[in-house]
Parts: C-alpha cells; structure tokens; sequence
C-alpha cells in the first residue's frame, strides 16, 4: 500500500483542510496520508468525521522533535459510507416554535443534493415565483397549506409528496396550524431562504 506525504506548515491556514481533503481523494482503498502540520490537526479530524465517517482510520504519530506534529490517514473505503445526517423528529415539535425559513440543511460539504427542511408559521408564504431550472421534490412533514401553481392550488397535509418541475411557477401558503416540509433537489449556488414580509 502507498504512502503520501503532505506537509501544510507553510500553507495558508485557510488553504490546509482543502487541500488534505484533495489529497485524501487521491487516496487509493489502504492508501495512506502523512500529514505533516505545525500543531495537532484536531479540527480537521472533526471535519473528518463529519463528512467520511467510518471510512478512515486517524492515527496521531505525535509531535516530532522540530516542533511538527505527525498524523497518519489510512483511506479505508473507496466512497463515503451511508450515514445518518440528523433526525426530523428531533426538531422542535411545534411550528413558529424555531422562526420561518430554512431550520435545517444537508450538510456534507461534498455532495451532488441539496435538502432543507423549510417551516412556515401560519399563514406564512413563499411568494409566488418561477423555480430553479432543476427538479425538487417536496415533503410535507406536518401541518398543511397549499401550493398555487400556474393553473390551479393543490392541498398540501402531512405526508403529502409533492414533484416540482424545472422553472415551474410555485407559491406555498401555510394553513392555520403552520406547515413544515422537506425539499431535495440538485445542488445549485448558494440558497437563501428568508421570512416574507407581511
């Protein structure tokens, strides 16, 4: 098996994680990294464990006698394992109880989806508007609304799911008890979802 050797100690701080998770993807399955950085790289194993579970082993050589500090990475998995990323029945139980918008996102940093779950207090909307130019797929997890599209509403309750086309007109209006739902589509640019003004 093969060792690479990655010494950051004269990179930018900003720079290291970036370039370790490049290097690491280079990795073949029993591959081994040897980092070499200016202190212990304990934020970089927490994003390790964030994003490749189970799929490595992190082994702290220590600190060497010029002052680095040594850690040996063995990829152990080709791809990132299946993992659980959270819990929908963790989040607060009662709507408006955690604010508008987005109270939950997909967080992997290197990933292909995009997923939020979105909550609207009663009578709240997302104002009527064209989509993306991708697919979402809509999860209602609990109260209702209603979905305004170009020619029609369709009733929304809990355990609706929903198809939104590309580019097709949308306007969500949370009923009386709020509405809480899950959104999956492509990943695209930078997603702000922000309370609309009454």
């Amino acid at each position: 098996m093969a060792e690479r050797e990655i010494d950051v100690r004269t990179i930018a701080r900003s720079e290291r994680h970036p370039l370790v998770f490049a290097a690491y993807a280079r990795l073949g399955v029993g591959d081994a990294l040897r980092l070499i950085n200016d202190h212990e790289p304990r934020h970089l194993r927490d994003e390790f464990e964030r994003e490749l579970p189970d799929s490595f082993d992190w082994q702290p050589i220590g600190p060497a006698d010029d002052g680095s500090f040594v850690t040996r990475i063995v990829k152990i998995t080709a791809a990132p394992l299946p993992h659980l990323i959270g819990d929908t029945a963790e989040l607060p139980a009662a709507i408006g109880s955690t604010g508008s918008g987005s109270i939950w996102q997909l967080s992997p940093a290197e990933r292909d989806l995009d997923a939020n779950v979105i909550e609207l207090p009663p009578g709240d909307e997302i104002a009527a508007h064209d989509g993306p130019d991708l697919d979402v797929l809509v999860h209602v997890l609990a109260g209702s609304g209603t979905l305004e599209t170009a020619r029609g509403t369709i009733v929304l309750t809990a355990g609706a799911l929903l198809w939104l086309p590309r580019r097709a007109r949308r306007r969500f209006v949370a009923g009386r008890d709020g509405m809480r739902y899950l959104s999956v589509h492509g990943r695209k640019p930078s997603l702000t979802i922000t309370s609309v003004p009454h």
